[in-house]
């Protein structure tokens, strides 16, 4: 799809508002103007998201990685390169400059992604494994057939993921029918096997977005009992695109445990927020007041809010007040 075309006026009040300039523009606004922003894929967003990088806020900062990762534009790397290699930012945002690095897939970035392969943090180290992967695996002749469109099936999902799907389930959703119930117990055992690399893993996982039913999103859902904040996060980022009330069970319990990692609950919630459905709105609102929530666990309710609101309003587009390249919010 054709990129977003603005005014400079225009320009201008998506930078005050992703910068937040006037010091009181809610949250879930600022979200909005960045995924306007991203909808533009030029050089010109790309400056404005990565000032956004002196915020103050995880949450917010964790996003504007995402979307530069998203937008594919190499022009992006040097910022992306920067945040990685800043010990003291949050792990959560550094992964996701990482992911980005791998989503952008120039091989000038493996030299940097090796570097951090020995990261003091878990979920930078296992990014920048998947990162390096993904790179690779996009130069290999079967990612360079699909890159050429050898695939003739529709994507279903239009993101750049860390890991392409299993071989066979590469893009269009297979017909029901032409799924077992043993080619799902098969994605799983590769979901669940901590012995395989984490890029298998998450081919296999996103293999089971691909095929979407309810036996997929279980199987998915086991998931949430590995170790690794990275790889929970990840089921439930894909719980958000795939928008099944059948995972809300799994979401919310993830997002109620205290225990669990707070990368994995902010991803919960934002999935329960694009989900939309009646129920999950009373627990967003609790989470997001809490006193003993985690900062990014409170913000995330916020923004789930905005998008549980946008879900159940019949607006046509979620970024706000312009036309965007896609209506749903990926976190």
């Amino acid at each position: 799809m054709a990129a977003l075309t603005v005014s400079p006026d225009q320009l201008t009040s998506l930078q005050a508002a992703l910068l937040n300039v006037s010091g009181d523009t809610p949250l879930h606004t600022r979200f909005r103007a960045l995924f306007t922003l991203k909808s533009l894929k030029n050089e010109d967003a790309v400056r404005i998201i990565s000032k956004g990088f002196a915020d103050d806020s995880a949450l917010l900062k964790h996003e504007l990685a995402y979307c530069l990762g998203q937008m594919k534009l190499a022009y992006a790397l040097p910022t992306l390169e920067s945040v990685l290699r800043n010990t003291k930012e949050d792990p959560m945002v550094r992964h996701e400059a990482a992911e980005a690095m791998g989503a952008i897939s120039s091989s000038i970035s493996l030299p940097i992604l090796k570097e951090f392969l020995t990261d003091s943090n878990r979920s930078v180290r296992e990014t920048c494994e998947i990162a390096i992967s993904k790179i690779e695996w996009d130069n290999s002749p079967e990612g360079q057939t699909h890159k050429k469109g050898s695939d003739s099936s529709i994507p279903l999902y239009t993101s750049i993921d860390p890991a392409p799907a299993t071989s066979g389930l590469l893009s269009g959703a297979p017909k029901p029918d032409s799924i077992s119930s043993n080619q799902i117990t098969a994605l799983q055992k590769d979901l669940t096997d901590t012995k395989l690399p984490l890029f298998e893993r998450y081919r296999a996982m996103f293999a089971l977005r691909n095929i979407g039913t309810p036996a997929a999103v279980d199987a998915l859902a086991s998931g949430f009992s590995d170790d690794s904040a990275l790889f929970k996060h990840e089921i439930a980022f894909i719980f958000g695109q795939m928008l099944s009330p059948h995972s809300v069970p799994s979401l919310l319990k993830v997002l109620q445990n205290v225990n669990e990692s707070d990368m994995v609950r902010h991803e919960a919630a934002e999935a329960l927020g694009g989900i939309g459905t009646p129920e999950v709105l009373p627990h967003l609102k609790e989470w997001m007041k809490r006193d003993d929530a985690p900062r990014v666990v409170r913000e995330s309710c916020q923004v789930a809010i905005d998008m549980w609101e946008y879900e159940n309003s019949g607006d046509f587009q979620y970024a706000n007040g312009l036309m965007a390249s896609q209506t749903v919010v990926e976190a």
